[in-house]
């Protein structure tokens, strides 16, 4: 057995004689730093402040958070390090809810009852493991990725029966270094000998970053007809079959997979968000329920699946109006989502337009032209631009409400800020035909085209001059802002001249409204952080 006189465990569950129970056990094989809690919550708390070498956590906690939840709260958090083992423990065993504990790689799964030596045998075998991998895994807790591959190599060749494993975490080494090519090689060499489940996805998921989506699509369907219990290979396949204009089918495979395990709100997210795209409304308003119920306890909570339920059940209706059933549906769903996001002015005007949409079906026209202007009003006090994505729905909406003067400007705004995106002008030509809005963008884009090319040449001058260009034609454009702001820095080496910080400051502060969600707000925050240092 091994020794546990020094290791800290926690136990969870909502049973006290349960806890006590285990907690015994645990004491007779000579653990005495034993801790308990009876909820998920309790659980966070416990783990912001102090750290775990085990935890064995029951996943039905009554009417709070499940083991579930609480392990992706600790692992987006990073509450808890590699090197702890968490053990899922629970008295059911239904597909659905094993398959969606599984889908988030617990170390084990324990299900009740158990006695001592069962107990202690996992444990053990955990432990044992665990003490194997301990120098791959603090270069892990360290993020650490060149240290990750020297690990795994040494364990590999000190002890063959980790060498599979230790294959799993090179992968994510080099994916994380950007070694692509290097992890495509380790990949097609795990697949050559025996089709393993997380090198189909990765090597799916790689082939997708690259662009490549059949060859992607046919990675997963290979890998379906080995494992057809294994949810996430029919995410990935619905991803790669989304990224070829494939919606229909996308939609029909991530419906097979939420049969498999329904627990998991992401993919429910997802079902809704094509299915409403596929203007199938009905499968739209039941995947978004279920997220919007899943959501409650979650860390994935977000306010798109409110919104997303309200439309998928407003346009359920077609032409045709919302009868009384489905309207207070929505006025549920609405005063949920506004009093959850109280502080969110983005989602309070959306919420607003979404509720005056439906009561527009519903025959309010006066509650719903209110809503409208109180919208409108709340829209131009807003401190952060919306994304391209929901720009255009509220484009889309405005328009749709008798406000087409607002969507105008609205799809103006979306041009200067988002136009050098071809997938964002698209949306954008659906809504509008008007050249003065499509052709605004054209020569920015080209300008900003030209400088990056510049820049990659190392030709900084004449790329700054290029980027400065753009960004008088649009001060707002986030691509051409942070362009300008990097080749300004970039071009006076470590020391900044005045002016040109200056400057660099200036066009940093035209795109402040920058979203959190957009990929590039990480290198917006870095420029800022740089320029304002000096």
């Amino acid at each position: 057995m091994q020794d546990y006189s020094s290791m800290r465990f926690l136990v969870v569950d909502d049973f006290s004689d349960f806890r006590m129970t285990v907690k015994g056990m645990l004491r007779d094989m000579g653990a005495p730093n034993v801790e308990t809690a009876d909820s998920g919550e309790e659980t966070l708390k416990l783990c912001r402040h102090k750290r775990y070498d085990i935890i064995l956590h029951d996943y039905n906690l009554g009417s709070g958070k499940n083991g579930q939840q609480v392990l992706e709260e600790l692992l987006i958090g990073k509450l808890i390090s590699h090197q702890c083992i968490f053990v899922m423990v629970t008295a059911e065993s239904s597909q659905a809810m094993v398959l969606s504990a599984l889908e988030h790689e617990p170390d084990a799964y324990l299900t009740k009852p158990f006695n001592s030596a069962s107990l202690i045998q996992r444990l053990d075998k955990l432990v044992e493991r665990k003490a194997a991998l301990k120098p791959i895994l603090q270069a892990l807790d360290k993020q650490d990725y060149a240290a990750v591959l020297a690990a795994c190599s040494s364990l590999s060749q000190q002890d063959k029966r980790y060498a599979p494993l230790c294959l799993r975490y090179q992968a994510g080494a080099l994916r994380e270094l950007g070694r692509l090519d290097e992890l495509q090689a380790l990949l097609t060499g795990v697949m050559a000998e025996r089709a393993v489940p997380w090198a189909c996805m990765a090597m799916g998921a790689l082939l997708q970053a690259r662009g490549q989506y059949p060859q992607a699509a046919e990675v997963y369907e290979q890998a379906l007809q080995s494992f057809p219990m294994l949810p996430g290979l029919y995410d990935g396949l619905a991803a790669a079959l989304k990224a070829q204009g494939n919606s229909k089918r996308a939609q029909e495979v991530l419906q097979q997979a939420v049969k498999l395990s329904p627990l998991a709100i992401r993919r429910q997210m997802q079902l809704g968000k094509l299915a409403l795209d596929n203007e199938d409304f009905a499968s739209a308003s039941k995947a978004y329920r279920q997220a919007v119920e899943q959501g409650r306890n979650s860390s994935f909570k977000t306010a798109e699946n409110y919104l997303g339920l309200s439309q998928a059940l407003t346009s359920q209706a077609g032409d045709g109006s919302l009868d009384k059933r489905a309207q207070a549906d929505i006025n549920q769903t609405i005063g949920e989502l506004q009093k959850s996001y109280s502080d969110d002015p983005a989602v309070q005007v959306r919420a607003r337009l979404m509720h005056a949409q439906s009561l527009s079906k519903y025959g309010d026209a006066a509650q719903a032209k209110q809503l409208t202007a109180d919208a409108m009003s709340r829209l131009a006090e807003l401190p952060q631009f919306f994304s391209a994505e929901v720009a255009l729905q509220v484009a889309g909406q405005l328009r749709d409400l008798g406000q087409p003067a607002a969507s105008t400007e609205l799809l103006k705004s979306c041009v200067e800020v988002y136009g050098d995106d071809p997938v964002v002008m698209q949306g954008i030509a659906k809504q509008t035909d008007d050249p003065a809005i499509l052709g605004a963008a054209k020569e920015a884009q080209e300008l900003n085209r030209q400088g990056v090319r510049c820049y990659q040449q190392r030709q900084f001058d004449e790329a700054l001059r290029i980027f400065r260009q753009a960004l008088q034609l649009q001060p707002k454009n986030i691509s051409s802002a942070l362009n300008t702001a990097q080749s300004l820095l970039r071009i006076s080496g470590g020391q900044v001249e005045p002016t040109l910080l200056e400057e660099c400051r200036l066009c940093l502060d035209a795109v402040r409204m920058i979203p959190a969600s957009d990929p590039r707000y990480e290198r917006y925050q870095k420029l800022r952080d740089k320029a304002f240092a000096q």
